[in-house]
């Protein structure tokens, strides 16, 4: 990581990456073995990514860690996957608090197994007053699912008398998703090579730039991290406009 670091224009730093994990059963079927050990070492990777993100100064990171549609998969994955959250906050919350990393949700957090909740509860709890990185975990998430959610609402606001039709404005909306008061991404990184969204941040990404690597992300480190800050910083960010050249 020392080498890419010396790249790196830490005056263009995206200040916030979000992140796709994806890979994981493909990187177990390499192995032969079930998709669970994917996930199970998958956990490396958040790791070595939270803590290069805090290492290089990204206010915050947003991992795509399960979505509403994931409850779609074989009954003993996602028991596993829920397994595996709780055991890893009980494991990792001494160093999220060593490192100042603040843990926040978004996504349905309510339809989670109620040991879930409570873990979650427990880390954010903790962590609420930490300066450092802000981590964002999309659980039971899915960017139309969120923003229909912000319609409702919006709409009981109307409803109660609150706010009026007029009020609607595009940064009036966002003040009811679940990211309200965080900056929308910069960088979004895929991993495994696919190149989709897949129902993520569709509001946010807007005018985000997007990372594909064909990395599967258990094997995915702060390298590949380092790599994907300094593509980010190769290209002119234009948000629609034509930027005038300067004498």
């Amino acid at each position: 990581m020392a080498l890419l670091k010396e790249n790196i224009d830490f005056t263009n730093l995206p200040n916030h990456i979000a992140v796709i994990m994806d890979g994981n059963g493909r990187w177990a079927k390499q192995k032969g073995a079930a998709r669970i050990f994917g996930h199970r070492n998958a956990i490396e990777a958040v790791k070595d990514i939270i803590e290069g993100c805090g290492e290089l100064g990204v206010k915050y990171l947003t991992l795509y860690a399960f979505s509403t549609e994931n409850w779609g998969r074989p009954k003993d994955e996602v028991d596993g996957l829920m397994e595996l959250l709780v055991n890893t906050l009980q494991k990792e919350l001494k160093t999220l608090l060593k490192n100042k990393v603040k843990l926040l949700t978004i996504g349905g957090i309510d339809h989670l197994p109620t040991i879930c909740q409570k873990n979650l509860m427990e880390a954010k709890e903790a962590t609420k007053d930490n300066t450092g990185l802000t981590l964002l975990l999309a659980l039971n998430y899915s960017g139309r699912w969120e923003i229909t959610q912000a319609a409702m609402r919006m709409a009981k606001e109307i409803e109660n008398g609150n706010m009026q039709m007029k009020d609607i404005r595009e940064a009036t909306f966002a003040n009811f998703l679940d990211t309200s008061g965080i900056p929308d991404p910069e960088l979004v990184i895929r991993t495994s090579g696919e190149m989709r969204i897949s129902n993520f941040l569709l509001w946010q990404m807007a005018y985000s730039e997007f990372y594909f690597t064909k990395t599967l992300w258990p094997d995915f480190r702060k390298e590949n991290l380092c790599e994907a800050i300094i593509d980010y910083q190769k290209r002119e960010r234009r948000f629609g406009m034509v930027l005038t050249p300067t004498a």
